[in-house]
């Protein structure tokens, strides 16, 4: 594989090759033809997994919700609600902020970013979610639309909206990270404790 990163370099001229390389044993070592070589080649690329690792510039920021969800419960009439939870980390600090809405509504998901702007101090240059709904219209691989609120949002603060591709879940790797810190760390350590709205909820969070 290495080798044929080089400019003209084929798989022909790597069998003649290794062909020359081996033909001294080939009383003893059974040589591969052309053919087989080729499709030799072929299956083990395949079973080979490329990864590159993340370099994030200082101002990104990764958005996400939590896989799991935080049950509220009234006291007087029993219900209950479960309720979602919202994360923004920062790609080069990897600090993380967290909390809780009522449902991933549009209202609520501007909310979480204006509340998660004061949080950091600053607006990031970048903001890379997830292709959720209430942030995208129409997932795309090279060119999503953007929610008109949302697209609006990031006009209003001078940032610019990224969102990762389609089914590709390493183009989000930071956010993912932080979403398993949320749940290890915060979620899972408030387990046991109830609350009944999110102004108990989310200074338990914090």
């Amino acid at each position: 594989r290495e080798e044929l990163q080089r400019k003209g370099m084929t798989l022909k001229l790597l069998h003649e090759e290794y062909l020359q390389a081996f033909q001294p044993q080939s009383e003893n070592v059974q040589l591969y033809g052309y053919s087989q070589y080729c499709t030799l080649y072929r299956r083990w690329k395949k079973k080979q997994v490329i990864t590159m690792r993340q370099r994030c510039e200082p101002g990104t920021a990764f958005i996400d919700y939590a896989g799991p969800k935080v049950t509220l419960k009234d006291p007087v009439t029993q219900t209950t609600t479960d309720v979602s939870i919202f994360i923004m980390a920062l790609g080069l600090s990897q600090c993380i902020y967290v909390e809780a809405t009522y449902d991933q509504s549009q209202a609520n998901w501007i909310g979480s970013h204006v509340r998660a702007f004061e949080f950091f101090g600053g607006v990031p240059c970048l903001l890379v979610p997830d292709n959720t709904k209430t942030g995208v219209t129409q997932a795309c691989f090279y060119d999503p639309d953007l929610n008109r609120t949302y697209a609006e949002m990031a006009l209003h603060y001078s940032t610019v909206v990224m969102p990762t591709r389609p089914y590709k879940p390493r183009d989000k790797a930071r956010a993912e990270n932080a979403v398993l810190i949320v749940e290890r760390w915060v979620l899972a350590r408030l387990r046991h404790l109830s609350f009944r709205n999110l102004a108990e909820l989310n200074p338990a969070i914090k």
